[in-house]
């Protein structure tokens, strides 16, 4: 009997939680921020790693309340600490860029490779730039051009167009222009303005049969949703 009443006060808990978190939702969509905040805290502080994550953005941005970078840090923490991929991409990003504590590569990039290890294509992309450049990992040209694929094929704009930077200067790849322009094109489309001027820099001193096999390479590409792209 104990063992019921613990389930049953165990669903009637969970659904709460999930019903404030829900309200807070609908309440964000119609920028009624501080109603959002207080719903979403009410369902942090038992537990709700998403609501924990949401509140660090919300802190990160100055939305209902004043802009605090260690308050941010501090939701995201507990939100990470939980598993959840919005509060370890961001943790990764806050210590990458010494927003609300230290700058530590090391850190960040701990916290994007458990994110990347679940699949989030922004931390795999970024993680990606930890390895090109070499902040807080041995620097790795091939882990990056791997990471940014990864992050390339979920359509991941800043991961495409790094993938192009890498294949126009053969860093980690061999050197293909054709590949170097499918990327940036690909990129463009996501509305990326950098890899539009590239790739338009780049058409001007390709032959038209290396231009046709870049644009089909492209088509081919987008038009298998991302499966065949290599």
């Amino acid at each position: 009997m104990r063992f019921v009443i613990a389930a049953l006060f165990s669903l009637v808990l969970t659904t709460a939680v999930a019903g404030d978190f829900e309200d807070g939702m609908a309440a964000y969509e119609r920028q009624d921020y501080a109603t959002a905040l207080a719903k979403w805290r009410s369902a942090a502080q038992r537990g709700n790693r998403s609501a924990q994550a949401l509140i660090g953005t919300m802190y990160l941005e100055g939305e209902g309340v004043a802009q605090n970078y260690k308050e941010a840090v501090r939701w995201y923490k507990l939100a990470a600490q939980q598993g959840d991929t919005l509060g370890q991409f961001s943790l990764g990003f806050m210590y990458a860029n010494g927003q609300g504590v230290a700058q530590d590569y090391r850190e960040a990039v701990r916290w994007y490779q458990q994110a990347a290890q679940q699949g989030d294509a922004a931390a795999q992309g970024n993680l990606g730039r930890m390895y090109e450049k070499g902040q807080g990992v041995a620097q790795d040209y091939k882990e990056a051009v791997r990471l940014y694929r990864l992050a390339a094929k979920k359509n991941n704009y800043k991961a495409q167009a790094n993938l192009g930077a890498m294949y126009y200067a053969g860093k980690g790849v061999l050197q293909d222009y054709a590949r170097a322009h499918m990327w940036f094109n690909i990129a463009a489309v996501g509305g990326d303005s950098d890899s539009t001027k590239n790739r338009d820099v780049m058409a001007r001193t390709m032959t038209t049969q290396q231009l046709e096999l870049a644009q089909r390479l492209a088509r081919e590409c987008m038009n298998s949703n991302f499966k065949n792209c290599d």
